[in-house]
C-alpha cells in the first residue's frame, strides 16, 4: 500500500542572512511519504554504551541486534535507553552529547544512540535536504523496529526498552513502534517524543505521526509548535512547555507563528533536548497542570486541575494535555 502527502510552505516573506530553517518554511517544500520506494538504510549507524563497564560499540544498523547480543556480560534484564535524533543530527553534535551526559551514570541501564546522518544531512542544500531526509523517515524506522525485534527474539523484554526520540527522530519512532508491534505483537513500553517535526508531518496522514497506540505510552512534549516542532496533539500525554512554541532566553520572532527567526526557532525547538535530559537527574520533575490554553495556566486558572510529573520522571499515568513552566529550573 502507498501512502503518500505533499505538504508545501509558500511565503513571499524574504529575510537577510535567515539560516536553513527560516529558508526551508520560506521556500516551497515537498515532502512525500511514501512506503514503496524501497530505500536501503544499511549506512545508518548504531552506539551502544555499556557506560558502568566502560564499553562503546559501534554497529551497522543490520548487525546491530546480533552484535549487541553477543556482547561479553549483557544484562538482558537492564533498561535500554534508545536515542533517535532530528535533521542534520550527528553522533558527535551537542545533542547527543547531552544525552550521553545525562545517562552516563544512570543505573543499571544501557545507551543506544542512533547516527542516520548518512541519509538526513543537508550535503544537498537545506531544502533539497530535508525532502530527502522525509522520504527516508519510514525506511530509517523501519530497519530500526527489525534491530528492536531481533533484540526481542534474543531474549530482551519490550517492557525495557524506551525510545526518545528529536524532531525528524519522533516521527521516525512512530513507524518503530508500529512495526514492533505488528511484528511480535507486543508494544515497546515508552516512546518520549521532543518536539516532533512540524514541516511536513503537522499535515500529513496520522500513520506517518507519533501518535498515542505506537507503544505502551507516548508522552509528547511540544517547545516550538507551529514552528519546526508539530501542532498536532498526538500522545497518550501531551506537555507543553512554556508556552509550547517559544521558550525563554530565545529570543523573539521576526514575524508571528511559523516565520520565527531561524535562530530563535532552532533554540526554541532544542529546548526540548535539554528539559527534558536534564530532568533525569532530577526525580521531582517538573510540576505540570492538566489545561486547555496557555493562556489559561499562565493566569492561574489551572491550578486546582490534575497535577503530573513531567519529564524523565513522569510515572507514566497521565492523560490529555499539560502545561508547565520551566522557570526556576536550570538545565543551561
Amino acid at each position: 500500500m502507498k501512502l503518500s502527502a505533499i505538504c508545501v510552505f509558500l511565503s513571499c516573506v524574504c529575510v537577510i542572512n535567515a539560516s536553513w530553517e527560516l529558508d526551508l518554511l520560506l521556500n516551497m517544500i515537498e515532502c512525500e511519504h511514501s512506503r514503496d520506494l524501497n530505500l536501503d538504510v544499511s549506512g545508518v549507524d548504531v552506539y551502544f554504551y555499556d557506560f558502568q563497564n566502560g564499553v562503546i560499540e559501534t554497529f551497522p544498523i543490520n548487525e546491530a541486534a546480533q552484535g549487541i547480543l553477543s556482547l561479553k556480560n549483557l544484562d538482558k534484564v537492564k533498561k535500554f535507553f534508545m536515542f533517535v535524533g532530528g535533521f542534520k543530527s550527528h553522533i558527535n553534535k551537542n545533542t547527543e552529547e547531552r544525552v550521553r551526559e545525562a545517562f552516563r551514570d544512570f543505573p543499571n541501564s544501557y545507551l543506544i544512540i542512533v547516527d542516520h546522518s548518512a541519509y538526513t544531512n543537508d550535503r544537498q542544500g537545506k531544502k533539497k535536504s530535508y525532502e530527502r531526509s522525509v522520504k527516508y523517515v519510514y525506511y530509517i524506522g523501519k530497519q530500526l523496529a527489525q534491530m528492536l525485534v531481533g533484540l526481542h527474539e534474543g531474549g530482551i523484554s519490550p517492557k525495557t526498552i524506551h525510545c526518545i526520540g528529536h524532531s525528524l527522530g519522533s516521527q521516525m519512532l512512530a513507524h518503530v513502534g508500529e512495526i514492533f508491534f505488528a511484528t511480535t505483537g507486543e508494544k515497546i513500553s515508552r516512546i518520549t517524543a521532543l518536539d516532533p517535526a512540524g514541516p511536513c508531518f503537522s499535515n500529513a496522514l496520522i500513520q506517518e505521526q507519533i501518535r498515542s497506540g505506537v507503544a505502551e505510552y507516548v508522552e509528547v512534549y511540544h517547545c516550538n509548535a507551529g514552528g519546526l516542532g508539530t501542532t498536532s496533539v498526538l500522545g497518550d500525554v501531551d506537555f507543553f512547555v512554556n508556552k509550547g512554541a517559544s521558550q525563554p532566553n530565545c529570543g523573539t520572532a521576526l514575524v508571528p507563528g511559523i516565520l520565527d527567526s531561524s535562530l530563535s526557532a532552532k533554540c526554541n525547538h532544542k529546548t526540548c533536548v535539554t528539559m527534558w535530559t536534564a530532568s533525569v537527574s532530577q526525580p521531582e520533575g517538573y510540576k505540570a497542570y492538566k489545561c486547555d490554553k496557555y493562556k489559561h495556566f499562565k493566569g492561574g486558572m489551572c491550578s486546582l486541575n490534575d497535577r503530573a510529573v513531567a519529564g524523565f520522571w513522569n510515572p507514566g499515568n497521565a492523560t490529555g494535555v499539560y502545561y508547565f513552566s520551566t522557570e526556576g529550573y536550570d538545565f543551561s
